[in-house]
């Protein structure tokens, strides 16, 4: 692809370094609650997912979890990260060559509006996509669904959207919904990524490159 005519950014993990602090509060509170699980295990069950899936998915393994447990995690969750969350290094430059050569961009998750102006606030980036926050929470489906990155799109047609992820379940609905995924490996496992992806990166000066910028 040439340059896109839009781009459209998963928000954990890509615009920021959100996903450590999120696994360590989920980790500790459902070790409280009957599922000890080490790091690498809540990694790999939770991440890309949404916090409703990791409620349903810890209820069947065996935590004890109370009816209100979404709205106690989020607000723990929110908490930590507004005093540890980061922008994810050279994003700024990303979006600064984005705004030079004029080309939207947009922020599309699977997490809430809530959860995004924690962290995109705390991070300084809330301004740069103020009006063009998505979250699946206000579509039908979540990710792996097209739903929340076909309506983050507006009337860009998909093909001529690029849409960057960091996992393989974000990976999957930017495919569905038509448009050329970037992955954002960042140096780990990439073979989840690359059959949904038209190219790996493992920095964001390299996604610069990618977008023609």
């Amino acid at each position: 692809m040439n340059r896109p005519d839009k781009v459209l950014f998963d928000c954990d993990g890509v615009l920021v370094d959100s996903e450590p602090t999120t696994n360590r509060v989920l980790r500790d509170d459902l070790a409280r609650r009957g599922l000890d699980l080490p790091q690498s295990r809540i990694e790999t069950l939770f991440v890309g997912g949404t916090m409703q899936g990791v409620m349903d998915q810890s209820l069947s393994m065996g935590a004890c979890l109370p009816d209100d447990w979404l709205d106690y995690i989020y607000a723990e969750i929110f908490t930590a990260l507004e005093i540890e969350c980061v922008p994810v290094a050279g994003i700024e430059v990303v979006l600064d060559a984005l705004d030079g050569a004029g080309i939207p961009y947009a922020v599309a998750s699977n997490g809430p509006v809530a959860k995004m102006d924690v962290t995109l606030r705390c991070t300084g980036l809330w301004s740069r996509f103020s009006g063009h926050v998505y979250s699946a929470h206000d579509c039908a489906a979540s990710k792996p669904a097209p739903d929340v990155y076909l309506k983050a799109a507006g009337e860009v047609t998909p093909e001529r959207c690029v849409v960057v992820e960091d996992t393989a379940t974000g990976a999957r609905a930017g495919q569905a919904a038509g448009m050329a995924v970037y992955g954002f490996a960042r140096g780990g496992p990439r073979e989840k990524l690359a059959p949904h992806c038209a190219a790996i990166f493992d920095d964001m000066s390299e996604l610069l490159d990618l977008l023609g910028l």
